[in-house]
């Protein structure tokens, strides 16, 4: 009998049987499944199961958290039900058919969107910095600019407008690379059609609406003889980039389907880029130009009309919903609308708002367990976090959890949006949230937006202790989940001490270690599968961060698990989503099984590769048996380290 034949016979019935199981995989730490029908999944019979750490929901995939013994439960759950498992990709691919109309035009904005938002929240910063250079009137300096009487901050502001311009002026660019890099075609043919759409050889999107139509029929037009052609640009324009990245790719995986493979790669390309460049000039340009004009018209009405009041309650209160179920992505293109058609956008100051909300909710739920070690572990890095504007640790770790600090959150949040409405804020641009967002906000609406923020630190922050002491939406487990107090974790770290119980765990990385709330995978950055730190990784090496015993080493090999002599149990996770790569870019130098000494060699990696997939190379390092082991970061967060250095203390608890 396997190690987990029973707990894996209890999830087959609880996920709701054979016949409900579309699909199956897994990957470092979870079960993967792909349910036919997920409502028949009784999650919480699952979540009794002993080897389960927690279930989560996404993209059409229904994951079951095991962590380092999830290959033996997957070998062991295969056998008992008779089902063959896929690969991921092949389980993301049937996930797709689990999933709506709405869900997949999400799903692929969000894989879309996702690689070019770290050059998206760069240009915000810029914007946000220039804004302050040149757009806000001190009364030190006499009611001036800082550009005005500083030739030095002149240049600055000066200089700082070319990489502003290259990020959001050629964001077509971005988006049909990141549309070719998604649909898995050449991503080179992307980059040289979005440079098709923002060439200086066309008229500036932002110069036509005050070009009169007869010299753009004179003087921006392709002349065919018989017919013209608009020579029109599509700077900052997302739906029409969209569009013409879907065609080209689309056209691409049509021809190498019937062009023998010999000369595929001068047809291909060739046939390829020419229609989609054609159709992209004459009919998805103008179309989509002309829905992103009519949505951004829709949604500037919502913000200017006579019920704007009513329409910034709403979006709000509902913008952490929408972050859960990844429709917030779809703000990303209507703010960058906006800003294209009407100079500055009023939702992205209601989604900064929005962060701080949920952050203050968090915050609340952390003053009232700061007395817990491990609470505070988890609900102050994340309230932190999401004041920087990443709400996933705050929604996931804490708030979506217990419910009452996430509806305190949405409260103060719509109560922030309906006032940020009626003042009429508008930001510049997009990328900075939580509150340095208030760098982005036009000069003459910070002061109006420093006020808001303070109602959405403070009501979030008051409701949330009011639901817990009134008992108010409060879940019944939220009381018996509490970990142990300050005392008792004293206590069990003084008899680990006596007992020469302390482990010491060294850096296996060299790199900027940062608190492991901030992981993009928040089922990691809720502490859910253990807690740790995250490495930013500056080289390419893992070494063994104690004497032990390898655990487990995934056959992609971007996970290896170690136990240490003591007892000890050390996830490191090489990135994000690295499972994909199918052991690309990855070399091991250990077996399952084999002993190691700190700082044996392990993996080594090559960050290049993860990079170039458009994946994060962020590791978590993580004790996975923390119910008894207990660990300390040493030092202080965050901070870089060498490998070999001191990273962790583990006591038993």
């Amino acid at each position: 009998m396997g190690k987990f034949e029973k707990e894996a016979s209890v999830l087959l019935d609880a996920v709701g049987g054979k016949d409900n199981i579309s699909a199956v995989s897994h990957c470092a730490t979870r079960m993967r499944f792909v349910l036919v029908d997920e409502s028949k999944a009784n999650v919480a019979a699952i979540e009794t199961i002993s080897a389960v750490k927690g279930t989560f929901t996404n993209a059409g995939q229904f994951q079951v958290i095991i962590g380092n013994d999830v290959p033996l439960f997957y070998n062991d759950f295969t056998a008992v039900s008779g089902i063959e498992g896929v690969s991921k990709e092949a389980a993301k691919a049937a996930a797709k058919s689990n999933q709506n109309a709405i869900q997949r035009v999400m799903t692929m904005l969000a894989e879309i969107f996702t690689p070019i938002i770290p050059a998206i929240i760069v240009g915000g910063l810029i914007l946000g910095f220039r804004n302050v250079l040149e757009g806000v009137q001190w009364s030190a300096l006499g009611g001036k600019t800082i550009v005005d009487v500083s030739p030095f901050w002149s240049g600055v502001n000066h200089f700082l407008w070319l990489p502003g311009e290259a990020i959001f002026h050629f964001l077509p660019v971005g988006i049909t690379w990141s549309v070719a890099r998604k649909m898995g075609t050449t991503q080179i043919l992307g980059i040289v059609l979005g440079i098709c759409l923002v060439s200086p050889q066309l008229l500036n999107a932002y110069a036509v609406a005050g070009t009169p139509a007869k010299e753009i029929a004179e003087n921006w037009v392709w002349n065919f003889g018989s017919f013209t052609i608009n020579r029109i640009g599509y700077q900052a324009q997302v739906i029409p980039a969209l569009l013409a990245g879907l065609s080209l790719s689309y056209l691409e995986i049509f021809w190498r389907k019937r062009i023998p493979e010999v000369v595929s790669m001068i047809f291909v390309p060739f046939l390829s880029l020419i229609p989609a460049l054609i159709l992209a000039h004459t009919i998805l340009g103008p179309f989509g130009w002309a829905v992103g004009k009519a949505l951004s018209t829709v949604v500037l009405a919502g913000l200017t009309g006579s019920f704007k009041w009513l329409f910034g309650a709403v979006f709000g209160a509902l913008y952490a919903p929408f972050v859960i179920t990844g429709l917030h992505h779809m703000t990303n293109a209507i703010d960058s609308q906006l800003i294209a058609d009407s100079g500055g956008t009023g939702l992205w100051p209601m989604i900064a708002l929005s962060n701080i909300a949920q952050g203050s909710a968090v915050f609340a739920y952390y003053w009232m367990n700061r007395k817990s070690e491990r609470e505070a572990q988890i609900s102050l890095p994340a309230t932190i976090s999401a004041y920087l504007g990443v709400t996933e640790p705050a929604l996931f770790g804490v708030n979506v959890k217990y419910v009452y600090p996430f509806v305190a959150g949405m409260i103060g949040s719509g109560l922030a949006g309906l006032l940020s409405t009626m003042f009429n804020v508008t930001a510049n641009a997009i990328g900075i949230g939580g509150i340095p967002g208030i760098l982005s906000i036009q000069a003459q609406y910070m002061l109006p937006f420093a006020g808001i923020m303070l109602v959405a630190i403070i009501v979030p922050f008051v409701l949330t202790i009011f639901f817990r002491k009134a008992g108010i939406l409060t879940k019944s487990e939220d009381a018996t989940v509490k970990a142990p107090q300050v005392e008792a974790i004293a206590e069990a770290k003084k008899e680990a001490a006596s007992e020469n119980g302390l482990v010491d765990l060294f850096s296996p990385m060299a790199g900027t270690i940062k608190p492991l709330s901030q992981a993009t995978d928040p089922v990691f950055a809720s502490g859910v599968m253990g807690q740790g730190v995250l490495m930013e990784p500056s080289q390419g090496q893992v070494v063994a961060p104690f004497d032990g015993t390898v655990s487990v080493l995934f056959p992609t090999k971007h996970a290896i698990g170690l136990v240490s002599d003591a007892g000890v149990e050390v996830l490191i996770h090489i990135g994000m989503d690295t499972v994909s790569l199918d052991g690309k870019g990855f070399e091991a130098h250990v077996k399952q099984g084999d002993r190691v000494a700190a700082g044996d060699a392990l993996i080594n990696f090559d960050m290049a590769v993860i990079k170039a997939a458009g994946l994060v190379t962020e590791t978590p390092i993580i004790v996975t048996n923390q119910e008894q082991f207990q660990p300390d970061v040493v030092g202080q967060l965050p901070r870089q380290v060498k490998r070999g250095e001191s990273l962790l203390t583990a006591s038993r608890i």
